[in-house]
C-alpha cells in the first residue's frame, strides 16, 4: 500500500503549553488506522490539524503526496478529506434524506440562472441525487427513517447519518471522531459493519480517534498510541495492549501507585 496521509514533524502549543510536539505519522491507502491515548495526549489537536480547522506551528500534512497543510476544510472536502464529528452535526429541521442530498457540491440548483432558465438540468440532477441518497440509506440501513426529521434520530442513528454523508461525494479519506461515542451497542455493530464495507468493498481509507477499545481492535491496524503530543508507539492492536509503556500511559506504573500509596 502507498501513503495516503503523510504528517510530518508537527508542533502545535496553546498559550506555554506544548500540545504536539515533533509528532509524524503515516496513514496508508486502504487502511483502517486507529489513534489512541489517554485524555490530553493530543488526538484531537493533532486530528483537527490534519482536517483543516486548527492551524499548526510547524511542520506539514500530505494527501498523497500534495502539501495539505494550510488548505480549509472545504478545501479538503473537494480534494476527498471528509469528517465525521464527536457529536454528530445535521441539518436537524431536514430529513434524512434531505440531509444527504445536500452534500454533493456544484448542484445546478443552487445557480439561480439554471434555476429560471434550465429547470430540466436542474430536475435531472436533483433526481440522480435523491436517487443516490436512497442508495445510500438503504447501505447504512435508515431507510425506514428516510422521511423522519433528522433532529429526531437517536445519536446513534445520527452517527450513521453522518458516515452515510461521506457517501454523497468522492470520498478517499475519512477521519472519524469518537463515532462510538453516545451510541447504543446494537447500532455500534451496525456501524463497524459500514465502516468494515466502506473499507473493503469501497476502498475508502480511515483515520479513527476512538476510546472503545473493542472497535479499534475490530477495525484498526495498524493503530497508533499518542501520549504527551509524540507517537509513543505503533503496531497491531495485541501488541499495543500488551505494551509495558501503553499500560502505564493510561492507568499509570505500578512503582508510582506504591510509593504513592506507602508516602500516604
Amino acid at each position: 500500500m502507498s501513503t495516503i496521509i503523510e504528517v510530518n514533524n508537527i508542533y502545535k502549543a496553546f498559550g506555554g503549553l506544548q500540545v504536539i510536539r515533533d509528532c509524524s505519522i503515516k496513514v496508508e491507502e486502504g487502511s483502517v488506522t486507529g489513534m489512541i491515548g489517554p485524555n490530553g495526549a493530543g488526538k484531537s489537536t493533532l486530528f483537527n490539524i490534519i482536517a483543516g480547522t486548527l492551524p499548526e506551528d510547524s511542520g506539514t500534512v500530505l494527501l498523497d503526496g500534495e502539501d495539505i497543510t494550510h488548505n480549509t476544510p472545504n478545501e479538503l472536502f473537494h480534494k476527498g478529506l471528509l469528517r465525521t464529528f464527536q457529536i454528530a452535526h445535521e441539518f436537524s429541521h431536514m430529513t434524512s434524506l434531505e440531509n444527504l442530498m445536500m452534500v454533493p457540491p456544484h448542484q445546478p440548483g443552487e445557480d439561480l440562472f439554471k434555476t429560471w432558465f434550465k429547470p430540466s438540468l436542474v430536475r435531472d440532477r436533483e433526481h440522480e441525487v435523491r436517487q443516490r441518497a436512497i442508495e445510500v440509506l438503504d447501505f447504512i440501513n435508515l431507510s425506514h427513517v428516510k422521511n423522519e426529521l433528522a433532529g429526531n434520530l437517536s445519536g446513534g442513528q445520527k452517527k450513521l447519518l453522518e458516515l452515510g454523508r461521506t457517501m454523497m461525494t468522492d470520498a478517499r479519506v475519512v477521519l472519524l471522531d469518537e463515532i462510538a461515542a453516545g451510541v447504543n451497542r446494537t447500532l455500534l455493530g451496525d456501524l463497524m459493519g459500514n465502516i468494515e464495507r466502506l473499507n473493503k468493498e469501497m476502498g475508502y481509507t480511515f483515520l479513527v480517534i476512538e476510546h472503545d477499545m473493542d472497535m479499534i481492535g475490530r477495525l484498526c491496524d495498524p493503530v497508533i498510541v499518542l501520549a504527551q503530543g509524540e507517537v509513543m508507539v505503533e503496531g497491531h492492536i495485541d501488541e499495543i495492549r500488551n505494551n509495558p509503556k501503553v499500560i502505564e500511559a493510561y492507568f499509570g506504573s505500578t512503582e508510582t501507585e506504591e510509593a504513592n500509596t506507602s508516602a500516604n
